[in-house]
């Protein structure tokens, strides 16, 4: 499956991406904000790929201009323990030299349609941690709607405050898609 937007392509990762999934997640401005560590090594992106990145709607965000692989979007399973059934969470993590362009918003623009049309979902979360100010005015520009904080764990911070955010597919429809 490939989804595509004015300035992006989004396609499945192959093991080739891993010089350029390296080259923005060894950043330690990139991974920590978003969970995880920072990568140590070409290989360990390659076993990201491998093993991470291959659920079906995970996708390599490529820059059109270049062909390079700038970040990564797609669809997790939510965070939040009473989310509906037919539900699912939007993650993305992006290079920093990309950071400011509004690159994000329209790639989140393009998995809610393909969420919403495609998936069939009925409601779409997403999250980032409190800190992470840059996520939360992208999913704001985006359309989703405050829900609530609650602290969540993960390998860097125990009781991290997480803001929640949500989408009905009835609300996307509302912003005329």
């Amino acid at each position: 499956m490939t989804l595509q937007t004015p300035r992006t392509i989004l396609r499945p990762f192959m093991e080739s991406d891993a010089p350029d999934l390296y080259a923005y997640c060894q950043d330690p401005r990139v991974g920590p904000i978003a969970g995880w560590k920072p990568h140590e090594s070409v290989e360990e992106s390659r076993e990201i790929i491998r093993t991470v990145f291959t659920s079906p709607d995970t996708f390599a965000v490529v820059d059109r201009e270049t062909g390079r692989v700038i970040g990564s979007a797609g669809f997790v399973k939510p965070h939040h323990k009473n989310a509906c059934p037919s539900s699912s969470e939007i993650g993305y993590a992006l290079s920093p030299d990309y950071w400011g362009r509004g690159l994000m918003p329209e790639v989140v623009c393009e998995l809610l349609r393909y969420g919403f049309r495609e998936l069939n979902l009925d409601e779409i979360w997403a999250t980032h941690y409190q800190e992470n100010q840059q996520s939360r005015r992208g999913i704001e520009k985006s359309g989703f709607l405050y829900a609530f904080t609650e602290k969540l764990s993960d390998e860097f911070f125990p009781d991290r405050p997480t803001c929640f955010y949500f989408m009905t597919r009835e609300m996307w429809e509302k912003r005329g898609h």
